[in-house]
């Protein structure tokens, strides 16, 4: 016990100073990687516009002007939307921009009953939400010396939630097979989801899963290495930019931190 004590000891040391290390640029990178994947895909609807309208027409039998109409309506709310969170202006309505496009997605793409995509999208949405728990605090500290109670509850149970969702990417990363390295992975992956939704030892255990999913993603969806002919080019592709989003959710939990509702907000009053 004595043993374990003193490695989480240090490694919340590592993390202290990591963090403040990083404190002044890091809520800047957990911004640009949260955004990523929504501005890939605005990109994408620029440079691949006559095959998104001819799917989207195809799947959907809605003729070419309605097909035309939500391939700009998707690049628009995500390019702008991102510049909107990057340029920290209206970020509660690029939230909301980004937001839309996620449910709309979902239904378009028919993949809304696909585990492992509605999973995704799921913990896409807790990032947003983090977003919207850092806007609050940006606003809490504005007012300094005003009473801000409402406030500061409303930003705690935006981190919970946040937070809690964004663990939902690391059920799509699970394979249940009975061999000793998949049952570590996932001892081990499901102590440090369950850390991270009650808000214990939280900065520490996002900063092991940073680690863990930015490492699993350069390895397993290394699209740059797939000919651009490939049709799995594509899938790789999206798979990396929605866990660089996720990464960046990781991040602002690290800046952040866990909020009031919080094993580690507890611990500090006890």
């Amino acid at each position: 016990m004595a043993a374990y004590q003193q490695v989480v000891s240090r490694a919340d040391d590592v993390a202290d100073t990591v963090l403040r290390r990083s404190k002044h640029y890091l809520p800047h990178v957990a911004r640009l990687f949260l955004i990523a994947t929504f501005l890939e895909d605005g990109l994408r609807m620029w440079f691949q516009w006559d095959e998104q309208r001819e799917y989207f027409d195809s799947t959907w039998s809605c003729g070419s002007v309605l097909a035309t109409l939500f391939v700009l309506a998707n690049m628009f709310c995500q390019i702008v939307g991102c510049f909107m969170v990057l340029l920290r202006k209206q970020v509660r309505v690029a939230v909301g921009m980004l937001f839309t496009i996620i449910v709309m997605q979902s239904i378009a793409y028919t993949v809304l009953w696909d585990a492992k995509f509605f999973l995704r999208n799921i913990a896409l949405c807790g990032g947003l939400l983090l977003l919207l728990a850092e806007i609050s605090g940006e606003v809490k500290t504005m007012f300094a010396g005003v009473p801000t109670g409402d406030t500061n509850k409303k930003q705690s149970y935006m981190q919970l939630v946040g937070r809690v969702l964004v663990v939902f990417m690391f059920m799509t990363l699970f394979s249940f097979e009975f061999s000793p390295l998949r049952l570590v992975e996932l001892a081990v992956g499901t102590v440090l989801m369950l850390a991270m939704a009650i808000g214990f030892k939280t900065k520490l255990a996002a900063l092991v899963l940073v680690v863990w999913l930015a490492t699993l993603n350069l390895l397993l969806n290394c699209f740059w290495m797939v000919p651009s002919q490939h049709y799995m080019r594509e899938f790789m592709k999206y798979d990396f930019f929605q866990t660089l989003s996720v990464i960046g959710g990781l991040l602002l939990v690290v800046a952040l931190g866990p909020g009031g509702v919080s094993l580690d907000a507890h611990r500090k009053k006890w």
